[in-house]
């Protein structure tokens, strides 16, 4: 199964801290990458990417150029998430019965053609809010809440869960 998270219109003078925190969720709820539109950004991999050297996973981060290339030739299905699509709550089954899924959520404006070359286009609200909130949404609801409890192999850090206090377990991949 492959959950890949496209991110359309990254600008980083402007988005490096809402696109991190698009990957961080992504990587987080179980999406196995994120693609990045717009403007390249070494900073926002390098920060994505040491994330996942140091807490596990497998999740990656990649610059592509033509966005319209990804979802035409993307092997599954793509999802867009917008406020004008179909509620969620009406279409998460049928997604849920693909495996592999493109989620697309913009950052400047979307191009309307992303409407049009999308599989479905999916709100999680019809209000306005964030493409974060939005992605946490959605996957939490496609991984059925199983998210929460995914292992990431080979991490270098865990929390160890207290009710008051933090505890961090340091070079986590080779403890008992």
């Amino acid at each position: 199964m492959a959950m890949t998270v496209l991110r359309l219109g990254h600008r980083p003078f402007r988005d490096k801290r809402i696109s991190t925190h698009c990957g961080l969720v992504a990587r987080a709820f179980g999406a196995s990458e994120l693609l990045y539109s717009g403007e390249k950004d070494s900073s926002l991999e390098d920060s994505i990417n040491s994330v996942s050297r140091e807490w596990g996973g497998s999740f990656h981060v990649r610059y592509v150029r033509k966005w319209k290339d990804i979802i035409k030739e993307f092997p599954g299905k793509s999802v867009h998430l917008t406020m004008y699509g179909l509620p969620l709550q009406t279409r998460i089954r049928e997604i849920r019965k693909h495996q592999d899924i493109l989620v697309i959520i913009g950052g400047e404006k979307v191009p309307s053609e992303v409407y049009s070359l999308s599989d479905y286009n999916i709100a999680v609200t019809n209000q306005p809010h964030s493409e974060v909130a939005a992605l946490a949404v959605f996957l939490h609801e496609y991984f059925e809440s199983r998210e929460l409890s995914f292992d990431f192999p080979e991490a270098k850090k865990r929390v160890i869960p207290r009710e008051r206090g933090k505890l961090l377990e340091e070079d986590a991949e080779h403890s008992p």
